[in-house]
């Protein structure tokens, strides 16, 4: 494995860790298991609260080409969705849009964590028809893709934090159930090391 692993996490509020005092969301503690486990890495935390499926199609290009230039390991976790559902759009259109950047940035190792549940049970509804479109598609491009929705709208830290705090963000116990979901593929997918051409 490269010396030079860097890892832009890009999405929207769920990525940048919103209602973690720790500041570290889901993103700061997979690297920071990334390096307990002796692979440094240099992670850009790209999560923009609000953002949709086209927000994040948008901009991934100018903020990831700097950040992952030719020579580095370079690596791409993307998620989002949340806010696509909020906004009633529809799941074909967000589920096209994840299709078209996995192709656009398949020069890279790719890693896609699904949506998580929020404190509105029709959301959550909508968002587990999501979950299944973008898991699809994720088969389809040979991409790991990661569930979240069904093990933690079950996991009562998150649903519990998720209530007391803005109705969608949970405090640093359920990012830290949310990174032990994720954690597995995590280290199966650094493990795997760069893309070969």
């Amino acid at each position: 494995m490269s010396s030079d692993v860097r890892v832009c996490f890009l999405g929207d509020s769920f990525v940048a860790g919103v209602g973690d005092p720790q500041c570290l969301g889901w993103a700061g503690r997979l690297a920071v298991l990334a390096h307990r486990r002796g692979t440094p890495l240099t992670a850009y935390n790209l999560g923009i609260r609000r953002d949709t499926s086209a927000d994040v199609l948008a901009r991934w290009r100018a903020e990831c080409t700097p950040r992952l230039p030719a020579g580095c390991d370079a690596r791409l976790v993307l998620s989002f969705g949340v806010n696509d559902t909020v906004q009633g759009l529809p799941a074909a259109e967000s589920t096209g849009r994840l299709r078209t950047l996995l192709t656009d940035a398949a020069a890279w190792p790719r890693l896609v964590v699904g949506p998580p549940p929020v404190g509105d049970e029709p959301v959550n509804r909508a968002l587990a028809a999501l979950d299944e479109t973008f898991a699809e598609a994720c088969r389809d491009l040979r991409v790991p893709y990661v569930s979240t929705l069904p093990a933690l709208v079950r996991d009562p830290v998150w649903m519990r934090e998720v209530r007391d705090g803005d109705g969608a963000h949970p405090g640093a116990a359920g990012y830290e159930a949310l990174t032990r979901l994720v954690a597995p593929a995590w280290a199966r997918w650094l493990d795997a090391g760069p893309l070969t051409p």
